[in-house]
């Protein structure tokens, strides 16, 4: 029997499978235990909360910061058919009486609730609720090690005392390992599991640009996105003005672009906003306030104008990008007065010596001379083995010398030292200076003192931190930045593994580095049919008044343009697809294709003559799939089809003769009529539509 999960996850959301840990999470959560998921913006946290509201007889509470991302996860849940509401600042009393009314009455399956109104309200009307879940969103928001503490987040624990028997879930994109363990401190988790998963974000590209010019920034971007028309895109800028500035200049370039920052009013921000989500703007250039409550798909380019704060807003903010997981880029432009002037908003805030470091750990970043994905998934405690590819150092890569024993000199004295000193320290260790917090510590005497003397401090430092980008080192925030040595650093101490470290740059090697042009990747997709399907899509969602990627994203256009789906069976078989939204808007996108087959060479041959030599390779339905990137129903289509038509294809391999039987039954008491959906909703939903398509034509063909 198909578990009631994966038929939820393919009736409502049009989805086969689950993506890596979803279905453990929600397995868990369903068991009644508490979980900490972290996972990368646009990793698919929110499918691991909403699909257990689903199972649930009662309701889900989910606590968010964000007002605009709740209107956003709202729409979309409705979108599917599923019943939800938010309950913020923004909505008006008699708007919150509704949803108050709703609530009690068991008409919701999900309330989404600000921190604050939580807090308002968990002693009022919100006890008489059957609560069964509550996911805490944005959690790094609790931890003061977090690059986003809000105080109102700290009161969240009194909430999960008065609910012991409930589960709770907290999610994040964004934690470093201090910032874990505070969080589940700080919310009172009980006995929960973390779920880490992978932060390789493969479909972004990763470029940085260094001390370039103000007014060749400018051309530099204007020639960027002129090459990229009609493209959503976000520019995230230091300041107020230079947003201004940057949107004034590329309007003036011809391009549909708006600022975004705190100093606007409400009402013009919030019209900035969803022209934005509603692709009527199609670049905005904004401060980082703008995109943390923004869920929107087809975002193709993020730019930074400026040097992010720290690592983990860097990545948040670049994940904005390709959340359909298509081809998106990503560039960084930084200065030295970006870090300057960041280092003086620090020396004004709050925890100034850990902002500063982190804020040390992102200029090491862009300064970096190896594989820039390698060095932000070690920062997230992920280790790539092969350089990523996709980035500009690697598209360009430095001259490289074999290090290890320079990296095993470096490690030594860390575990000497205790690991519990930072990169100053170690240094002046290893270059046996004189310092008088060394013979202190009685450092003086260790093996370690002075074997580094050869080595200059700038290049001693251009070392270490290579190997904290490799992932040999951790910086720890929450222990005044002592230096830690990971598990594979610890294999490189021991012999067991190599290391290559570039050699440090000069002024003039920085000065020579060349611009990486990357080529748009291409597709196969016909871009006429899916310019007719966007602009279908366009109207719906003026109609329906909600963001056109929250209808059907990108990706799902692209499937419908590449597999040309006709009948109401083959749109549900598009990945994003389930059945709520093929019955509102299938006909509309169906009959755009049926016009588009009509005046133009069918290519639905090419595709299953492609399913076919994979076949005649010996692949299973399950890797031709994978493979070509569709779904398995898909897949047993082209099979059938095959089949059909005489070709050498064993379809009794891949359904069971009780399957058949069971299918036969329910075909014949429905008239015979070829039409999956009723035959599959007739047998309780317990017969996938892959087995169901199969079945019939091995019954047709075999009677």
């Amino acid at each position: 029997m198909i578990k009631q999960t994966h038929t939820l996850l393919k009736n409502i959301y049009g989805y086969e499978n689950f993506r890596p840990l979803q279905e453990e999470i929600i397995d868990r959560t369903i068991n009644g235990k508490d979980s900490f998921v972290l996972m990368p913006t646009g990793g698919g946290k929110s499918m691991c909360f909403q699909i257990p509201a689903l199972v649930f007889d009662g309701i889900t509470i989910v606590v968010s910061p964000l007002i605009s991302l709740m209107k956003d996860q709202v729409q979309a849940l409705k979108a599917n058919g599923i019943k939800a509401d938010f309950f913020n600042s923004s909505i008006s009393t008699q708007e919150e009486n509704k949803v108050i009314n709703s609530a009690i009455n068991g008409e919701l399956q999900l309330l989404y609730l600000s921190p604050e109104k939580l807090i308002s309200v968990s002693n009022t009307w919100l006890k008489q609720l059957n609560i069964k879940l509550v996911a805490i969103d944005e959690a790094h928001c609790v931890s003061m090690w977090g690059h986003d503490f809000r105080p109102e987040y700290t009161q969240l624990k009194v909430f999960r005392n008065s609910l012991p028997l409930v589960p709770f879930m907290a999610l994040t994109a964004t934690a470093d390992k201090s910032a874990r363990k505070d969080i589940e401190e700080q919310l009172g988790l009980t006995n929960s599991k973390l779920f880490i998963s992978s932060f390789d974000r493969k479909n972004l590209s990763i470029e940085v640009r260094g001390q370039v010019q103000k007014k060749k920034k400018l051309q530099e971007i204007a020639n960027f996105i002129e090459r990229r028309k009609n493209e959503s895109g976000i520019i995230y800028c230091l300041s107020r003005k230079n947003t201004e500035e940057v949107a004034s200049y590329l309007k003036q370039n011809g391009h549909s672009v708006a600022f975004y920052h705190a100093g606007m009013n409400t009402e013009d921000r919030e019209s900035t906003q969803t022209d934005f989500i509603n692709d009527d703007t199609k670049i905005i250039v904004a401060t980082i306030a703008f995109g943390m409550g923004i869920d929107k798909s087809n975002v193709r380019f993020v730019i930074h104008y400026n040097l992010p704060k720290n690592l983990e807003g860097y990545y948040q903010e670049i994940g904005r990008a390709g959340r359909d997981g298509l081809p998106s880029e990503t560039i960084l432009y930084y200065n030295m007065r970006d870090f300057v002037l960041y280092s003086q908003f620090a020396d004004n805030g709050a925890n100034t010596v850990m902002q500063k470091e982190k804020l040390n750990r992102m200029l090491q970043f862009a300064e970096a001379k190896s594989c820039r994905r390698k060095i932000l998934l070690s920062y997230f405690g992920e280790h790539l083995k092969e350089d990523c590819g996709n980035c500009d150092v690697c598209e360009n890569p430095p001259k490289s010398f074999e290090g290890s024993i320079l990296t095993q000199k470096a490690l030594s004295g860390i575990v000497r030292m205790g690991e519990k000193d930072g990169i100053t320290m170690l240094i002046n260790v290893l270059r046996g200076s004189n310092n008088a917090d060394i013979h202190t510590k009685q450092y003086s005497t260790l093996k370690t003192y002075g074997i580094g003397r050869d080595i200059s401090f700038f290049d001693w430092r251009d070392y270490v931190i290579q190997m904290a980008n490799q992932g040999l080192i951790e910086i720890m925030y929450s222990e005044n930045s002592a230096l830690k040595i990971t598990s594979i650093g610890w294999e490189v101490l021991k012999g067991e593994k190599t290391v290559r470290l570039t050699t440090p740059l000069t002024s003039d090697d920085k000065k020579q580095q060349q611009k990486v042009v990357k080529n748009a990747s291409k597709s196969n997709t016909n871009t006429d049919l899916f310019t007719a399907l966007k602009k279908v899509r366009y109207a719906i969602s003026k109609e329906e008044k909600m963001p056109a990627y929250i209808i059907f994203n990108d990706k799902t256009l692209k499937l419908m343009a590449s597999e040309l789906p006709v009948t109401e069976n083959e749109f549900l078989a598009i990945s994003g697809v389930g059945i709520n939204k093929m019955e509102k808007y299938g006909e509309e996108f169906m009959n755009v294709i049926r016009q588009f087959k009509e005046t133009s060479k069918p290519r639905k041959i090419n595709t299953i003559q492609e399913t076919f030599k994979l076949y005649k390779e010996n692949l299973s339905p399950v890797k031709i799939a994978e493979k070509r990137n569709l779904s398995i129903t898909t897949i047993y289509s082209h099979l059938s089809q095959l089949y059909s038509e005489g070709k050498a294809v064993k379809l009794e391999k891949y359904v069971r003769k009780e399957t058949i039987d069971k299918v036969r039954v329910a075909f014949n008491k429905l008239n015979r009529k070829i039409e999956l959906k009723p035959i599959y909703e007739h047998l309780n939903e317990e017969i996938s539509y892959g087995e169901i398509r199969l079945s019939i034509t091995l019954i047709l063909k075999n009677e």
